[in-house]
């Protein structure tokens, strides 16, 4: 089993409709916890990611936060994390994020969440990290992205190998033990 002591995850920054995948959200930051996995995260204490640190936090566990200046202007950092690095830039944010984290889970989320992950597949592509790369594809949120990648794969502008690279599963539990296998 691989050592993940830190995970970044990318979820939404609103909580979305679905009452499932914020049970997912809370679940996955109890087990991070109780697995004694740091969180990474974009810092926010609103929509998914505020309950993805408050499971961690309220379950005895680490959350680090990085953020930008100009959202914690909005008043929409966590201040009640184990840690809060402000940055001035998203580029910095996310890359310290991504420095910081030893694989990366992509819950559900909108474009700020896509464009995150679709950054850390670059990246591992490309050979500039090689960290885990999984998709918490809770009530099949991620199932239309997932034929889309396939039509890439299938069209010759994906190789297999990046295909499959990338770790889904539906539930929070699965997708950590995948990462670590």
């Amino acid at each position: 089993m691989k050592s993940l002591r830190s995970i970044c995850v990318y979820c939404g920054s609103s909580p979305g409709s679905s009452v499932i995948i914020h049970q997912a959200a809370r679940q996955l930051g109890r087990l991070m916890a109780e697995q004694g996995i740091t969180l990474i995260y974009g810092g926010g204490n609103v929509g998914l990611m505020g309950m993805v640190a408050d499971a961690v936090l309220s379950c005895g566990g680490k959350a680090v936060g990085i953020i930008t200046e100009g959202l914690m202007e909005r008043e929409v950092g966590h201040t009640g994390l184990s840690e809060l690095r402000i940055v001035k830039t998203m580029h910095e944010r996310k890359a310290m994020m991504a420095d910081l984290a030893d694989g990366f889970i992509a819950m559900p989320g909108g474009v700020g969440t896509l464009d995150e992950l679709f950054e850390v597949l670059t990246w591992s592509n490309l050979r500039i990290h090689s960290k885990r790369v999984g998709l918490l594809n809770t009530e099949g949120f991620y199932d239309t992205l997932m034929g889309f990648l396939q039509s890439i794969r299938d069209k010759g502008f994906m190789r297999e190998s990046q295909f499959q690279d990338l770790i889904v599963a539906s539930e929070p539990g699965d997708l950590l033990d995948r990462l670590r296998s």
